[in-house]
């Protein structure tokens, strides 16, 4: 079981519900930082914006997103969630599947030597 806030090189996240099939995540990712370029085999993501300029990377499309605005990631989507903004950037995450540790994470490209 992970810790309640879990520090990253991009930021932070705090599991706010873990249960057996589904898990609900508020992530915070500091101005002009990134998270890898990654996807799941086992889970299906949803991203809300709650604060924030993002940019979202889902396979070929790069969306922009604001405060209010959400995108689907379906299971084995090459996603990535940016803060192009100033202030940080924070979103809460959905994921739904059958299995969401963190070693169902299969990384394509990091910022920070993770791959």
């Amino acid at each position: 079981m992970e810790s309640n806030d879990s520090h990253r090189p991009w930021g932070f996240f705090e599991n706010l519900n873990d249960s057996h099939d589904h898990k609900v995540k508020r992530i915070t990712v500091y101005p002009g930082k990134r998270l890898s370029l990654q996807s799941h085999e086992r889970r299906a993501e949803h991203w809300f914006i709650v604060a924030g300029d993002a940019l979202c990377t889902c396979n070929d499309r790069v969306t922009r997103l604001k405060p209010g605005e959400s995108v689907e990631i379906r299971r084995s989507d090459r996603h990535r969630m940016e803060n192009i903004g100033t202030t940080d950037l924070v979103f809460i995450e959905i994921q739904t599947g059958d299995y969401f540790g963190e070693d169902d994470i299969r990384r394509y490209e990091d910022d920070y030597g993770r791959v």
